[in-house]
């Protein structure tokens, strides 16, 4: 079982959206596919799903083409999908219908993601006199719990492959958490899992391979444990009590910034760092911390895609 994405392709006119994006998924796990605004990331997504027509390239899912058909597919989109007129129970329902989950099973499924998203009393709010109550509908909800309805819509079919487009949008920290404690229970079921986002944290958190585009193009790609180990720890943080800007300069250490005695630097390897360390001890410097650490993916992405663009 795989997923493999070959020389997509997409322009409108003269102007080139998607240039040639190729990788694979040969076994569960998420892989992230970052980029600016107006990279090509979600028109890379549509085509993925036959949402867009490509202009070159192919989608396999197990040797097939991508499709419906071949594939059990959920998708959380970046946009608001739902029909904010309609009741909430009834969306949901014809959704999982379209997906072939139809009847009692539909129902028992609904109710467990109901419960799991903490969202029952949107779809099972209380009896109002004789008269059963019906579900909300979508415009009574905030941005949040509509994204936790739109959440249970993509996974009501139990796919195997899961393309979360800024999956955490518009959510608190007590929701943002509840989102991330499902997508692990997902990757722990063995799910194939596309992610993008502009969370960088979140990726690190969760992906071992991403693509990074810029301007329609693949400037950055590969396992990323071997992209951050590539660059050595050269990042590093220090905490005093006192001032410590001479030793720095004197060291040769580049002063990214400072807030108040926490200094962020960037260091050509180890042997300066030491170096730095040895003049800190030797200077009897209060020391609280002193961090060596490889570049996080945040200061990768901005290094690899430099000035923000148009959007998508």
């Amino acid at each position: 079982m795989g997923l493999i994405v070959s020389d997509l392709y997409k322009c409108y006119g003269s102007k080139v959206v998607v240039d040639h994006l190729s990788f694979e998924m040969q076994q569960p796990g998420v892989y992230a596919l970052l980029g600016t605004n107006g990279a090509g990331k979600t028109t890379s997504i549509r085509m993925m799903l036959n949402m867009l027509a490509k202009d070159g390239g192919k989608v396999l899912w197990n040797d097939n083409p991508l499709s419906v058909e071949t594939c059990n597919v959920g998708y959380l989109a970046e946009e608001r999908g739902l029909y904010p007129k309609a009741a909430l129970m009834d969306q949901l329902l014809y959704f999982a219908g379209l997906r072939g989950v139809t009847g009692a099973e539909a129902k028992k499924r609904i109710r467990y993601w109901a419960e799991r998203l903490e969202a029952v009393e949107y779809l099972y709010p209380p009896a109002k006199g004789r008269a059963p109550a019906k579900s909300k509908k979508a415009d009574q909800l905030s941005k949040g719990n509509q994204q936790k309805i739109q959440l249970m819509a993509s996974l009501l079919s139990d796919p195997d492959l899961i393309i979360f487009d800024e999956p955490l949008s518009g959510l608190d920290p007590v929701n943002a958490d509840l989102f991330k404690s499902v997508i692990r229970e997902e990757i722990e079921k063995g799910k194939y899992i596309i992610m993008s986002s502009h969370q960088m944290t979140t990726i690190e958190e969760f992906c071992t391979d991403l693509t990074i585009l810029d301007r329609s193009k693949t400037v950055l790609q590969g396992n990323l444990a071997e992209i951050k180990k590539s660059y050595g720890r050269i990042n590093l943080q220090i905490k005093t009590e006192t001032e410590i800007a001479p030793q720095i300069e004197k060291a040769g250490v580049t002063l990214l910034s400072r807030v108040g005695f926490t200094y962020e630097c960037k260091v050509t390897g180890e042997e300066q760092a030491n170096a730095l360390l040895r003049q800190l001890v030797n200077d009897s410097i209060q020391l609280i911390a002193f961090e060596l650490r490889e570049p996080s993916l945040h200061e990768i992405f901005v290094e690899k895609v430099g000035e923000p663009h148009e959007a998508e």
